[in-house]
């Protein structure tokens, strides 16, 4: 354990500087966002003079404090959904929320898929954040199985041919509508990375689109899905760009600084914009960011995460991408504490019958703050509050 300390301690030191933002264009909207759902947040503020309580940080507090160490650390582990026994271990762990996958869908019926989540509900004591990766196209978790919809959703390249982004707006209803009818509160969607290359693995995956164009099309999304009452998730900050898949390996993103401000960042800048009722999340993936952090994936940085809180200004959820992929695999369960040592305040995983313990350990031995792990508890407890899981 000793040698994992100094190992963490040694990152924590080389990736502890900010990096400059270059020239930043600030996104404007092309189109006004439709209404947003109505939530505390939203809210004006009241009068100077007559402070009045705030019945979401209210809330957050009084259920902050109530938990124990192991309901904190619990709460900020997206985990892939167990083939068995989820329930059970949904309780156990105290889990923040499950990621829902292919095989939980597949041969299901609706009702079996409802009664199933609903049973994770009824097991845990807060109430979970369920998640999908229903994008459409070749990321089609749920309309794969017809059981759900005649036809998987289409992609956003193909909506944005047939319709352009009311094509992709009309989509996104139906989406959210059949998400929610099966107990889903998030959709690890809409992906804000730019790619116009056929030849780069996350093209498929994306508009296709320039950096504006593609701005437009996360702004108007994540409005709808704020107004739906639907969390999104963007993905992939700080953009996948041109990489290869960290699926399979490690990817060396080593493009300039300023291109990231000027292009990469845009997408997500205009949904961070829209979900002012605090309905958004963003993923960071495993790109090693060369121009801020030549050491560590973008996951595991805590320049990339600086970089993200102080200059883009995000105040929300930061989840990581899944740390069972090979691009992080070679931290084994110790990724877990790097990445909420980063600033990660939800970790999305397979393995966390072992990670949990692993950063309860580095908690007891003072590795990790609870000022940290408060933190971040609070920031999800605020998540689940937005999307009216919490009263």
């Amino acid at each position: 354990m000793k040698r994992i300390v100094v190992f963490l301690l040694a990152l924590a030191m080389l990736t502890g500087c900010s990096a400059s933002p270059g020239k930043f264009l600030p996104y404007e909207p092309s189109q006004p966002a439709l209404a947003p759902l109505p939530v505390a947040s939203k809210r004006p503020p009241p009068p100077a003079s007559q402070p009045q309580p705030d019945p979401r940080q209210e809330a957050i507090d009084t259920l902050l404090r109530s938990m124990t160490v192991e309901e904190k650390v619990g709460q900020l582990f997206f985990a892939r959904c167990p083939l068995e026994d989820g329930a059970s271990l949904a309780r156990e762990y105290h889990l923040g929320g499950y990621l829902l996958f292919g095989r939980d869908f597949k041969n299901k019926t609706r009702e079996q898929v409802k009664e199933t989540i609903a049973s994770y509900q009824d097991a845990a004591s807060i109430p979970l954040l369920i998640g999908v990766d229903e994008e459409g196209g070749t990321v089609a978790r749920v309309s794969a199985n017809p059981n759900f919809r005649a036809e998987r959703f289409s992609s956003p390249q193909q909506l944005y041919a047939q319709g352009g982004l009311e094509a992709i707006v009309a989509d996104t209803v139906e989406k959210d509508a059949l998400l929610q009818g099966l107990g889903i509160n998030v959709n690890f969607a809409p992906v804000a990375d730019l790619s116009t290359n056929p030849e780069d693995f996350i093209y498929p995956r994306t508009l296709g689109r320039d950096a504006w164009e593609t701005a437009d099309y996360i702004f108007r999304v994540v409005s709808q899905m704020e107004a739906d009452g639907m969390g999104s998730v963007l993905k992939h900050f700080p953009g996948y760009g041109p990489n290869v898949d960290t699926h399979t390996g490690s990817a060396l993103d080593e493009r300039p600084l300023e291109q990231f401000w000027a292009e990469d960042f845009l997408p997500f800048q205009a949904g961070i914009q829209a979900a002012q009722g605090g309905s958004t999340a963003v993923l960071v993936s495993h790109n090693i960011m060369a121009a801020v952090d030549e050491t560590l994936p973008a996951s595991l940085s805590p320049a990339v995460h600086q970089l993200l809180r102080e200059e883009l200004g995000f105040q929300g959820v930061i989840l990581t991408d899944d740390l069972a992929m090979e691009a992080t695999a070679q931290y084994g369960a110790s990724g877990a504490v790097l990445a909420v040592l980063a600033g990660n305040d939800m970790l999305v995983t397979t393995d966390f019958t072992t990670q949990i313990p692993q950063v309860l350990a580095a908690v007891e031995e003072g590795m990790l703050s609870m000022e940290q792990i408060d933190q971040a508890a609070a920031r999800v407890l605020g998540w689940k509050y937005d999307l009216g899981l919490l009263s």
